[in-house]
């Protein structure tokens, strides 16, 4: 069963085909550097860039496919040589360029056709996201599955960061079984949850965000600081620095309650008043690795109550937040105190937002047959697992 998977619920604009868990081809086009100097995503700029690039992103995971399968051969090569030499060439006339140009895009679309005839079916994000911009790929998946007479998955974005621990390269590398249940982390910029991971999709929330994500309170403390957007990485590169130390102990909001919900608001807020009143304190090192163990500690106590309530010491941790290599060796000491064991995604792509691990849970749903109907897939913004 191949699927053709369609991921535009932020910043990314992604396409992917998958076998089962087996990532064959995928293509992510970011958003970044249209949102760095808004400091977020600017969703006028984020649906406009998604339709601008959806053709293109799809048409090239298509082609990949066909590279990957060894079915391009000298279609490929034609189309390779077009584009390049006639933008080279100083002697063909502006019209005899058009008309390479446009050869080089006939091939394009021709050469994804062929690649739509190898997909079984359709997978799309339904939400949790921006609206205008699901709304790109849900309109883009419902006319490729009518042209092409496919059946449609729906897929929502959370259930796919918690796949993506599951996602195996083309050769079905690594090669790990699932062993229910898990406890599943989602951390990322839109989301903190903790979710029973029972079966193949089968799901129960039991703590999530009241209100910033984890992601969210890094980005904004970044923005405070004049680091730019995003801001995780930089924050995790400044806090290496000085070996992830914490030196101003900042609050830990809701660390000791006895429930597994989040709330990041309280740090920001912390954290904004602090630099405020205490401008001559300001070491960026420092205050990145303070704010970033204060985030960090509270993820940690939240898992470690999560194991102790429902006894399951098996983790796997998805979304963009876990690519901090100081988080991973935090929830790793963790589980093994808890004789258990914990998995990431097993490469980097698959933590940001993509199309492959969207891929992978389409697989899971269509197995149990969960398929929908055109005319009543539609985006859903706010979507809960």
């Amino acid at each position: 069963m191949l699927i053709l998977a369609i991921e535009t619920s932020a910043d990314e604009t992604a396409a992917a085909v998958t076998e089962g868990r087996r990532v064959l081809a995928n293509v992510i086009y970011s958003q970044i550097l249209l949102h760095k100097k808004w400091g977020g995503i600017y969703p006028s700029l984020a649906k406009r860039a998604h339709e601008e690039k959806i053709n293109w992103v799809i048409e090239e995971c298509l082609i990949r496919l066909l590279r990957n399968q060894n079915l391009l051969a000298s279609e490929l090569a034609s189309r390779q040589k077009v584009g390049p030499v006639a933008l080279r060439s100083t002697s063909e006339s502006e019209g005899s360029l058009r008309h390479s140009l446009a050869q080089t895009s006939t091939r394009r679309v021709n050469l994804a056709a062929l690649g739509m005839n190898l997909v079984d079916d359709v997978a799309v994000t339904q939400g949790p996201g921006l609206a205008v911009a699901l709304e790109v790929g849900i309109s883009k998946a419902k006319e490729l599955a009518k042209k092409y007479n496919k059946k449609l998955i729906a897929v929502n974005h959370l259930e796919g960061h918690i796949y993506s621990c599951f996602a195996q390269n083309n050769k079905g590398n690594p090669s790990r079984d699932f062993n229910f249940p898990y406890l599943a982390l989602i951390v990322s910029g839109g989301h903190t949850e903790i979710v029973l991971f029972r079966n193949h999709v089968d799901y129960k929330v039991l703590g999530e965000t009241r209100d910033d994500a984890a992601g969210e309170a890094l980005d904004k403390a970044a923005k405070m600081l004049g680091l730019g957007y995003p801001g995780g990485p930089v924050i995790e590169r400044l806090a290496r620095e000085v070996q992830n130390e914490d030196f101003h102990n900042f609050p830990r909001p809701m660390i000791n309650s006895k429930n597994l919900d989040f709330s990041f608001s309280g740090l920001k807020t912390s954290f904004y008043y602090f630099l405020k009143e205490k401008p001559q304190v300001i070491n960026l090192r420092e205050l990145a690795s303070s704010f970033q163990n204060a985030i960090y500690d509270v993820i940690v106590a939240k898992i470690n109550l999560a194991i102790k309530q429902t006894k399951v010491n098996r983790l796997v941790v998805g979304g963009g937040v876990i690519a901090n290599l100081y988080l991973r060796r935090l929830l790793r000491d963790l589980l093994e105190k808890h004789k258990g064991e914990v998995h990431f995604p097993p490469f980097k792509y698959l933590t940001g937002d993509n199309a492959a691990m969207i891929g992978v849970a389409a697989y899971f749903k269509a197995r149990k047959k969960l398929f929908s109907k055109s005319q009543e897939l539609d985006r859903i913004p706010r979507l809960n697992l």
